[in-house]
């Protein structure tokens, strides 16, 4: 057979697949799992696809050229375990050798364009790609721009951010979560990865606990303490907030609120200011946050069981005792029973946008009280969490409105929160408490929930709503617009309102079917 000219133009040649080579920098790191398929088609009815292939100058044998790794491993699989002729020949199509790079890039484009490449393995074809262009170009560092561009003129479109995000997968997150990367990790989970990063990394050097190196230490550390192919970003934030709480010697809810605002892009002032020297407005005049929480400790600490209203001089002069009718309800005494139902969306980071599991509990189709009462957990579950209150919103499965409140958030909050983010915190849950119906529940009920050192549980047993008012920082209905609705994110604030909606739905399935929702 002759040789083709290798400086002339794309030409076909038959080949022998034994001196035909796979491309060792193939972006395609794993096994195709196309494979099977590949082989019983191809050893039916043979190539319906030639093979590029290339040569190196100064080598005699030939390399896979742009795509077609896995059809050469099975031409060549086949014709030694057949010994068939048909799969010794090959038509190939042969194109001059130009650039390693060049070669790189055809086999990404081919791949991706077929399917099945995970992030990772594009990201590292890039990058890979990124060094080779370097090294031919003779130039120390290539921009990302100007990467984009050659990408872009090679027929291989990247926008500016995607790369950017493959350069930090590639750079930083490879070297520590090789397993949760390699099973599938995608843009989406490594984009929020990335904001949890910045942001961890932003309240790190506000609250002084170091430079960019100590933290990367305690980042890569956690990291890899959680990588495994079950990746879930949850756990490593939980850490993460967990650390700098000890480091801090505060309140974990009150990191979590923190690092809240600084995912959303929002400013905490902390601590804020326990005095209301000055103050010219009623929202200024109204007590500190501080001197509620301050009061409320006191008071729960002076409580004593049949007094229904303690020694608390302090507590409002209207609305001290909860309402006294209250219908009858027991409660499952095993918590582990309260939710055995899978609710119909999840808080896991592992959901591809939570954004749309927004949109789509935004449109209930469900009418029946256990679908409503499991959305009705998963909303107030996912506003809490996004909030710093996550670990008070208990489901309850099979009662009431599919969730209760366990207590009221931490009084550290008091000291380490602005008024601005202490108001949303404090008049989210008002509004939670509002729609779990706590305060008009059967007392029994709700208080079988409650461990004993609850302040929600003391001021519940005790009809004290002075003790409720002054643990929860509690303003004038007039200022929720101001301080809730306005300071909500759209996420925030469409979970709010669909949570809403699903109460009132709850009780109209309620009054059709005739069953009481305590009982």
């Amino acid at each position: 057979m002759q040789e083709p000219n290798k400086r002339d133009a794309a030409t076909m040649v038959m080949l022998d697949v034994r001196r035909i080579k796979p491309y060792e920098r193939n972006p395609r790191r794993s096994e195709n799992p196309e494979y099977d398929r590949i082989k019983a088609s191809i050893r039916a009815g043979g190539m319906d696809q030639h093979l590029v292939v290339t040569c190196r100058p100064g080598e005699t044998d030939y390399v896979v050229g742009a795509g077609g790794n896995t059809r050469l491993h099975i031409l060549q699989a086949l014709y030694q375990e057949t010994g068939d002729e048909r799969f010794q020949w090959v038509d190939c199509l042969f194109k001059p050798w130009r650039e390693e790079s060049d070669v790189l890039l055809a086999h990404l484009r081919e791949n991706d364009l077929r399917g099945g490449l995970s992030f990772i393995d594009k990201a590292q074809a890039v990058f890979e790609a990124k060094e080779l262009l370097e090294e031919e170009m003779g130039i120390d560092d290539l921009s990302q721009r100007r990467l984009e561009t050659i990408l872009r003129d090679s027929g291989y479109s990247l926008s500016h951010g995607l790369i950017s995000q493959m350069g930090y997968a590639v750079h930083t997150l490879l070297p520590v979560i090789p397993k949760a990367l390699k099973s599938g990790l995608g843009r989406p989970q490594v984009e929020r990865l990335r904001a949890l990063d910045r942001a961890a990394r932003a309240l790190w050097k506000k609250r002084k606990l170091g430079d960019d190196a100590s933290f990367d230490a305690v980042f890569t550390a956690l990291c890899e303490r959680y990588d495994s192919p079950e990746w879930d970003l949850e756990l490593l934030r939980n850490a993460i907030e967990i650390e700098i709480a000890e480091e801090l010697e505060v309140s974990i809810q009150a990191i979590r609120v923190e690092l809240d605002a600084q995912l959303s892009g929002r400013e905490i002032e902390t601590p804020i200011p326990d005095d209301n020297h000055g103050a010219d407005t009623p929202e200024e005049r109204a007590p500190s946050p501080k001197a509620i929480t301050t009061k409320a400790k006191s008071a729960a600490k002076d409580k004593r069981p049949g007094d229904s209203h303690g020694n608390n001089t302090d507590t409002v002069s209207k609305g001290e005792a909860f309402p006294p009718q209250r219908p009858s309800l027991v409660i499952p005494p095993d918590a582990s029973e309260q939710h055995s139902e899978e609710p119909p969306d999840t808080l896991r980071e592992s959901e591809a946008d939570s954004s749309e599991s927004a949109i789509t509990l935004s449109q209930p189709r469900a009418t029946d009280l256990k679908s409503l009462r499991a959305r009705a957990w998963t909303l107030a579950a996912r506003l809490a969490q996004r909030n710093g209150i996550g670990d008070l919103v208990v489901p309850l499965s099979g009662k009431g409105l599919g969730f209760i409140l366990r207590d009221v958030p931490d009084s550290s909050l008091a000291d380490q929160l602005d008024a601005d983010t202490l108001g949303q915190v404090s008049m989210l849950w008002w509004h939670l408490a509002a729609c779990a119906e706590m305060t008009v529940a059967p007392l029994d009920a709700v208080i079988a929930t409650l461990s004993d050192d609850s302040i929600l549980r003391q001021a519940l047993e005790n009809q004290d709503a002075g003790l409720l008012f002054n643990s929860v920082w509690t303003l004038d209905p007039g200022h929720t617009g101001y301080r809730l609705w306005r300071q909500l994110g759209d996420q925030d604030w469409q979970d709010l309102l669909n949570l809403m909606d699903t109460y009132r739905r709850i009780h109209r399935a309620a009054q059709a079917a005739q069953v009481r929702l305590w009982e």
